[in-house]
């Protein structure tokens, strides 16, 4: 069976208003479903990009830490494709949220950048054309 493209990713976030705020209000993320497990003391909030992959953004009573450096197998980050890279960046350093230099991929000539969320998960963005 092919596989038919992304469909969601999960994140685990250890301060959940925080985290809600930063992906929806910040990033603009579409809530699709919210929900509380009151019998695993978790939040699971769906959230959706435009092109319809989904972040699912959970909440656990104390979840370890991240490790980041040296950096550990798994994940390693989340990309998101911005059309112009220059004003999202003005527009979250308007919001407090720094970013990293940018750079340029050297395979495609494309533009990215890399900030953080509320628990450090590393988030790119990187420019459309």
């Amino acid at each position: 069976m092919p596989l038919l493209g992304l469909h969601h990713l999960a994140i685990i976030c250890s301060d959940y208003p925080r985290s809600r705020r930063f992906y929806v209000e910040t990033l603009g993320l579409r809530i699709v479903a919210e929900h509380y497990r009151a019998e695993r003391q978790s939040h699971k909030l769906d959230l959706a990009l435009p092109d319809g992959v989904q972040i699912e953004l959970f909440s656990f009573p104390n979840p370890p830490p991240r490790p980041t450096r040296p950096e550990a197998q798994g994940l390693r980050h989340l990309a998101l494709l911005v059309s112009n890279l220059d004003a999202e960046l003005s527009r979250l350093a308007l919001l407090g949220i720094p970013a990293e230099p940018i750079r340029t991929d050297e395979f495609t000539g494309r533009r990215f950048t890399f900030i953080k969320d509320p628990d450090d998960l590393p988030i790119e963005l990187y420019e459309s054309e």
